[in-house]
């Protein structure tokens, strides 16, 4: 009798052995996900938002060819269309998903701080493009059409969101270039006289006046790379869905 007692209670004892094994793998299961959960959480509501803000704080930001004193530059209003735009082509593309940031089933504090966070990301896009933007002149028109006829294509176009991001990437990176390169040397900005720099170098002086456009300092363009350059981590962090 005493050896199929002893064989019933090895069976009772694995048997026993079981839901504490599933209970340990469901907790460290749980565990896990609290901790995606809470990673999550801290990029989309204190990353992103610091990184949208600084864009917004920097895109504006300008450094003037005599002394380097910062200056300030306000977005046109073209620059807050264009936001709008860019938005819109984020939800569209599937690159952020309108019930995943906004809906009935989340709380309000919840839809609350996801707005927060879509506010900052419309002003950095503001900014951006406040930052990509000739000042004045001949180059604003023409680059801003340029803008606005790729955002408008790509409101009709079938993509996704990698593709959105590239053409983005390209479409800023080319502006980039020609406000930052290419204007930018065809532009006089330097402590000299008017009559100085005529005699000097009579053709940047007459670029500068054909297409009126203030002469900034260098390092304007380094604060400007690294400021689109946050932008566009910020928008590969971005999740499709806040939670």
């Amino acid at each position: 009798m005493d050896k199929p007692i002893r064989e019933s209670e090895s069976v009772q004892i694995a048997e026993g052995e079981m839901p504490i094994s599933e209970d340990a793998a469901l907790i460290r299961q749980s565990d896990r996900q609290i901790d995606v959960t809470s990673q999550r959480a801290y990029t989309v509501y204190i990353l992103l938002p610091l990184i949208f803000l600084l864009v917004t704080l920097l895109g504006g930001l300008r450094l003037a060819a005599p002394d380097n004193a910062f200056i300030f530059g306000k977005p046109a209003l073209v620059c807050l269309v264009f936001a709008a735009i860019s938005i819109f082509l984020f939800f569209r593309s599937g690159l952020l998903l309108v019930d995943g940031w906004l809906g009935e089933t989340m709380s309000n504090v919840q839809n609350a701080a996801n707005l927060a966070v879509l506010l900052t990301l419309f002003t950095a896009t503001v900014q951006v493009y406040n930052c990509l933007l000739p000042e004045q002149g001949l180059p604003f028109w023409v680059l801003g059409f340029c803008f606005f006829w790729t955002l408008w294509t790509n409101i009709f176009a079938d993509f996704d969101a990698r593709r959105l991001l590239k053409s983005l990437t390209a479409l800023f990176g080319l502006a980039f270039v020609v406000k930052y390169l290419v204007l930018a040397n065809l532009t006089a900005g330097s402590e000299a006289s008017w009559w100085q720099r005529i005699i000097e170098n009579p053709g940047k002086e007459a670029f500068t006046w054909l297409l009126d456009l203030p002469g900034y300092s260098a390092g304007t363009g380094y604060i400007q790379f690294f400021t689109l350059s946050l932008y566009l981590i910020g928008l590969l962090l971005l999740p499709r869905k806040a939670n």
